[in-house]
């Protein structure tokens, strides 16, 4: 596990699972935070901010719409790996994503589903949704097929 990011992949049943898990969530009425301008993006280059790569790909559409729909279809595939968010060490860890649309534009997609409230409310936190910085490369997916 790196230290700085205390990243590790997860087994292939625990993806299936955690997606299983998200989508069932995002079935039944979780909610969906999603920040469309953060503090990171003040920093970054537009391209690389969730705002400018919903406007880009989803055009006219509600952002909490696209993102229920497309975190619907997630696959073990474009699991990247688990990180723990070194922040909030006590809120559950993220799971990183990676989507290819288009054809040819790589978003990478980090997210964190977590049990809040007295009910259990099931929230989805979208950190992020934007354009990736750095080109795919198949090792970067461990479930890849080859």
């Amino acid at each position: 596990m790196k230290e700085e990011t205390k990243a590790r992949i997860e087994s292939e049943t625990e993806v299936r699972a955690y997606i299983q898990n998200l989508n069932y969530a995002l079935e039944h009425g979780a909610r969906i935070k999603y920040q469309a301008q953060r503090g990171v993006d003040e920093k970054r280059e537009k391209r690389y901010t969730n705002q400018y790569t919903m406007t880009v790909l989803f055009p006219g559409e509600d952002p909490l719409d696209v993102l229920r729909r497309e975190l619907k279809t997630l696959t073990v595939e474009e699991y990247m790996r688990t990180v723990k968010d070194l922040r909030f060490p006590k809120r559950s860890e993220m799971r990183e994503f990676g989507k290819v649309y288009n054809g040819t534009e790589d978003v990478y997609i980090k997210i964190r589903v977590e049990l809040l409230g007295m009910n259990g409310e099931t929230t989805t936190f979208v950190m992020s949704f934007h354009f990736a910085e750095r080109p795919f490369a198949p090792g970067m997916f461990p479930y890849k097929c080859r």
